[in-house]
Protein backbone atom coordinates (compact mmCIF):
# COMPACT_ATOMS: atom_id res chain seq x y z
CA UNK A 1 0.00 0.00 0.00
CA UNK A 2 1.21 3.44 -0.88
CA UNK A 3 -0.29 5.83 1.63
CA UNK A 4 -1.71 9.20 0.69
CA UNK A 5 -1.85 12.13 3.15
CA UNK A 6 -4.80 10.64 5.02
CA UNK A 7 -3.11 7.24 5.25
CA UNK A 8 0.08 8.85 6.57
CA UNK A 9 -2.02 10.69 9.15
CA UNK A 10 -3.51 7.35 10.31
CA UNK A 11 0.02 5.92 10.52
CA UNK A 12 1.18 8.90 12.58
CA UNK A 13 -1.57 8.42 15.18
CA UNK A 14 -1.05 4.65 15.29
CA UNK A 15 2.64 5.24 16.02
CA UNK A 16 1.68 7.59 18.91
CA UNK A 17 -0.43 4.99 20.73
CA UNK A 18 2.51 3.73 22.79
CA UNK A 19 3.40 7.31 23.75
CA UNK A 20 -0.11 7.92 25.07
CA UNK A 21 -0.44 4.44 26.60
CA UNK A 22 2.99 3.36 27.92
CA UNK A 23 1.72 -0.11 28.88
CA UNK A 24 1.14 -0.89 25.18
CA UNK A 25 3.70 -1.89 22.56
CA UNK A 26 2.97 -1.60 18.84
CA UNK A 27 2.92 -4.72 16.69
CA UNK A 28 2.47 -5.27 12.97
CA UNK A 29 -0.06 -3.12 11.16
CA UNK A 30 -1.43 -2.33 7.73
CA UNK A 31 -3.41 0.69 6.64
CA UNK A 32 -5.81 -0.07 3.82
CA UNK A 33 -7.93 2.43 1.88
CA UNK A 34 -11.06 1.49 3.82
CA UNK A 35 -9.81 -0.09 7.05
CA UNK A 36 -6.81 -0.69 9.27
CA UNK A 37 -5.42 -3.76 11.02
CA UNK A 38 -2.98 -3.57 13.90
CA UNK A 39 -1.65 -5.54 16.82
CA UNK A 40 -1.31 -3.99 20.25
CA UNK A 41 0.88 -5.84 22.73
CA UNK A 42 0.17 -5.43 26.42
CA UNK A 43 3.35 -4.97 28.45
CA UNK A 44 1.64 -4.99 31.84
CA UNK A 45 -0.61 -7.38 33.69
CA UNK A 46 -3.79 -8.03 31.75
CA UNK A 47 -7.14 -8.39 33.46
CA UNK A 48 -8.61 -7.44 36.78
CA UNK A 49 -6.52 -6.58 39.78
CA UNK A 50 -5.44 -9.87 41.37
CA UNK A 51 -6.66 -8.63 44.76
CA UNK A 52 -10.32 -8.63 43.77
CA UNK A 53 -11.44 -9.71 47.24
CA UNK A 54 -8.47 -9.74 49.63
CA UNK A 55 -10.58 -9.57 52.80
CA UNK A 56 -14.13 -10.45 53.73
CA UNK A 57 -16.41 -7.45 54.20
CA UNK A 58 -17.46 -6.72 57.78
CA UNK A 59 -20.83 -8.17 58.74
CA UNK A 60 -23.22 -7.19 61.49
CA UNK A 61 -24.89 -9.60 63.87
CA UNK A 62 -27.59 -10.44 61.34
CA UNK A 63 -24.91 -11.54 58.81
CA UNK A 64 -25.68 -8.70 56.44
CA UNK A 65 -22.91 -6.80 54.77
CA UNK A 66 -22.51 -3.42 56.47
CA UNK A 67 -19.87 -1.87 54.22
CA UNK A 68 -18.41 -2.33 50.79
CA UNK A 69 -14.66 -1.94 50.39
CA UNK A 70 -14.68 -2.67 46.65
CA UNK A 71 -14.37 1.01 45.79
CA UNK A 72 -11.38 1.61 48.08
CA UNK A 73 -7.83 1.39 46.71
CA UNK A 74 -5.75 -1.61 47.76
CA UNK A 75 -1.96 -1.93 48.13
CA UNK A 76 -1.39 -1.47 44.37
CA UNK A 77 -3.34 1.79 44.22
CA UNK A 78 -6.13 0.21 42.15
CA UNK A 79 -9.68 -0.20 43.30
CA UNK A 80 -10.47 -3.80 44.13
CA UNK A 81 -11.68 -5.61 40.99
CA UNK A 82 -10.71 -2.69 38.75
CA UNK A 83 -9.18 -3.35 35.33
CA UNK A 84 -5.42 -2.93 35.35
CA UNK A 85 -3.61 -1.11 32.58
CA UNK A 86 -5.07 0.83 29.67
CA UNK A 87 -8.44 -0.62 28.66
CA UNK A 88 -8.57 -1.49 24.96
CA UNK A 89 -11.76 0.51 24.45
CA UNK A 90 -10.00 3.65 25.74
CA UNK A 91 -7.06 3.09 23.38
CA UNK A 92 -9.34 2.62 20.37
CA UNK A 93 -11.53 5.57 21.40
CA UNK A 94 -8.46 7.81 21.62
CA UNK A 95 -7.12 6.57 18.26
CA UNK A 96 -10.47 7.11 16.51
CA UNK A 97 -10.91 10.56 18.08
CA UNK A 98 -7.44 11.77 17.10
CA UNK A 99 -7.69 10.47 13.54
CA UNK A 100 -11.24 11.71 13.00
CA UNK A 101 -10.37 15.21 14.24
CA UNK A 102 -7.31 15.42 12.04
CA UNK A 103 -9.20 14.04 9.04
CA UNK A 104 -11.85 16.73 9.50
CA UNK A 105 -9.07 19.35 9.53
CA UNK A 106 -7.69 17.74 6.36
CA UNK A 107 -11.08 18.07 4.68
CA UNK A 108 -11.37 21.74 5.65
CA UNK A 109 -7.77 22.83 5.11
CA UNK A 110 -6.33 20.43 2.51
CA UNK A 111 -9.39 19.51 0.46
CA UNK A 112 -9.30 15.83 1.45
CA UNK A 113 -12.43 14.00 0.28
CA UNK A 114 -15.26 14.41 2.76
CA UNK A 115 -16.65 11.23 4.25
CA UNK A 116 -20.36 10.57 4.55
CA UNK A 117 -21.51 9.88 8.09
CA UNK A 118 -18.64 8.65 10.25
CA UNK A 119 -15.01 8.01 9.38
CA UNK A 120 -14.86 4.88 11.55
CA UNK A 121 -17.37 2.12 12.12
CA UNK A 122 -19.15 2.25 15.47
CA UNK A 123 -17.28 -0.64 17.05
CA UNK A 124 -14.12 -2.61 16.33
CA UNK A 125 -13.10 -6.24 16.00
CA UNK A 126 -10.70 -7.60 18.56
CA UNK A 127 -8.96 -10.88 19.13
CA UNK A 128 -6.72 -11.93 22.00
CA UNK A 129 -3.56 -13.55 20.70
CA UNK A 130 -2.64 -16.27 23.17
CA UNK A 131 0.45 -17.94 21.69
CA UNK A 132 3.19 -17.62 19.08
CA UNK A 133 1.47 -19.68 16.34
CA UNK A 134 -1.64 -17.48 16.65
CA UNK A 135 0.55 -14.36 16.56
CA UNK A 136 2.25 -15.57 13.38
CA UNK A 137 -1.09 -16.45 11.72
CA UNK A 138 -2.59 -13.04 12.50
CA UNK A 139 0.59 -11.24 11.46
CA UNK A 140 0.51 -13.09 8.13
CA UNK A 141 -3.14 -12.11 7.67
CA UNK A 142 -2.36 -8.46 8.35
CA UNK A 143 0.68 -8.29 6.10
CA UNK A 144 -1.02 -10.15 3.23
CA UNK A 145 -4.11 -7.93 3.35
CA UNK A 146 -2.97 -5.66 0.48
CA UNK A 147 -2.95 -8.65 -1.90
CA UNK A 148 -6.70 -9.01 -1.22
CA UNK A 149 -7.47 -5.34 -1.95
CA UNK A 150 -8.52 -5.95 -5.56
CA UNK A 151 -11.39 -8.17 -4.34
CA UNK A 152 -12.71 -5.46 -2.00
CA UNK A 153 -15.91 -3.71 -3.10
CA UNK A 154 -14.38 -0.30 -2.31
CA UNK A 155 -11.51 -1.09 -4.70
CA UNK A 156 -14.01 -1.76 -7.47
CA UNK A 157 -15.86 1.49 -6.73
CA UNK A 158 -12.65 3.52 -6.43
CA UNK A 159 -11.66 2.60 -9.96
CA UNK A 160 -15.05 3.75 -11.23
CA UNK A 161 -15.04 7.15 -9.54
CA UNK A 162 -11.28 7.57 -8.91
CA UNK A 163 -11.64 8.09 -5.17
CA UNK A 164 -10.87 6.35 -1.95
CA UNK A 165 -9.92 7.81 1.36
CA UNK A 166 -6.76 6.33 2.74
Amino acid sequence: MVLNEAGNMIKKWYEKIDDKFPDVELGEYIIMPNHVHFILIRTDTVGANPCVRPVSPPKDLDNEITSNDSDKPNQTGHNQGEHMGSPLQKIIQWFKTMTTNEYIRGVKENKWPAFPGKLWQRNYHEHIIRNQPAYEKITDYILSNPQKWEQDSLYQQSHLDNSYTL
